[in-house]
């Protein structure tokens, strides 16, 4: 069995649904302004995102988590951009339908955020 890498997404209620409409196995393509997808590494670091963007934004957040081959993963660098758990792949989004085709599993829904 291939060896694989945890990813995390901070996802809005509209790319949720787009994740389900794939059956939960594919990210939609990027839009026009949007040229990177931004996994991140680790569940703190995706509900921080969560919960100050997306529920500020359209009232709901969630959390993310799937598995890609490491084989797949392993050319892309992790990139810090902020505090120490603050790290993240950039993915062009000409490269998403690769990382779609890599995906092992589900993408799961391992957190939601509201508004209280």
């Amino acid at each position: 069995m291939d060896e694989t890498v945890t990813l995390y997404r901070p996802t809005s209620p509209k790319e949720l649904e787009l994740v389900k409409q794939s059956g939960y196995t594919k990210w939609p393509p990027r839009l026009p302004e949007q040229p990177i997808f931004y996994p991140v590494t680790n569940e703190q670091y995706a509900k921080e995102i969560a919960t100050k963007w997306n529920v500020r934004d359209s009232g709901v957040g969630y959390v993310t988590r799937f598995q890609v081959k490491k084989l797949f993963m392993d050319k892309y660098d992790i990139h810090q951009v902020g505090a120490s758990h603050h790290t993240e792949w950039w993915i062009p989004a000409e490269e998403l339908e690769d990382l779609n085709s890599n995906i092992v599993g589900y993408i799961e829904v391992i957190g939601e955020f509201r508004n209280p």
